[in-house]
């Protein structure tokens, strides 16, 4: 299979990123999210400050600002990280793409009883963009069968939360989302878990374009990662417990 033979191809410009395949099934776990046929799926960037609430209406200004057509009802997802850190990767018949930004984490301490924040170093926990958010858009060549184009959100959840806690020590923000699509007309996988082609090539194609775009967001920037949940600005950190039973009999 050839590089061609396995694009999702994008096109940027005005803050909005475009992947598109024709007559692609995607499944987007964001705004207006669900299962859907399209052309097209789009990451747009939001400003700083942002607090539009009429989500509709400000994705089809931002759509024909960038002369982008959304007549086929494509997924969106949106973001306080710029387009121009966006960072694509391919293999095999799976292309990723991802935008990624740290300034609203989502900590999981495994001992909140040793690791929870005091209330007077406590950030902001509201789910404020900042110049965070984590999205990936993933699509295969392949027509997964409806349980495995399900499962590769959870596949590529999983590898965008493991290279997140080993670029920043946390598994991902608290405004983070993911879309998967595939080919209906192409080759059949039933499966998608991670012993699979399509599993193995989005875990790999998803750890290379968010550890990029996570770079590319943090060079020749006077913003930094926070080396902790209490150096974030914005976040929440899940330091409750919950209670453990074993199920009936």
């Amino acid at each position: 299979m050839t590089d061609s033979d396995a694009a999702y191809d994008s096109v940027c410009r005005d803050g909005v990123l475009q992947v598109h395949r024709s007559e692609t099934e995607w499944l987007s776990t964001g705004w207006n999210g669900g299962r859907r046929t399209a052309d097209c799926a789009y990451n747009v960037s939001v400003p700083e400050g942002w607090d539009r609430t009429d989500l509709g209406a400000y994705v089809a200004e931002r759509l024909e600002q960038a002369e982008f057509s959304h007549a086929s009802g494509g997924p969106v997802l949106l973001t306080g990280v710029d387009q121009a850190d966006a960072r694509g990767a391919r293999y095999g018949p799976v292309t990723a793409y991802a935008t990624a930004g740290i300034s609203n984490p989502a900590a999981l301490p495994m001992d909140p009883d040793e690791q929870s924040v005091s209330d007077g170093s406590r950030p902001d926990s509201r789910s404020h963009p900042g110049r965070g958010t984590v999205n990936v858009i993933v699509g295969t060549t392949r027509s997964l069968a409806p349980g495995a184009l399900a499962n590769l959100i959870a596949v590529a959840a999983e590898a965008k939360a493991a290279t997140l806690l080993a670029d920043t020590g946390f598994p991902g923000t608290t405004t983070d989302a993911v879309v998967v699509g595939h080919d209906p007309t192409g080759e059949r996988a039933e499966f998608s878990g991670s012993g699979t082609d399509v599993g193995a090539a989005t875990r790999a194609c998803v750890r290379e374009a968010v550890s990029a775009s996570l770079r590319a967001h943090y060079e020749d920037r006077d913003e930094t990662l926070p080396d902790s949940f209490a150096d974030a600005t914005y976040g929440v950190s899940t330091d409750v417990r919950a209670t453990v039973f074993r199920p009936t009999r």
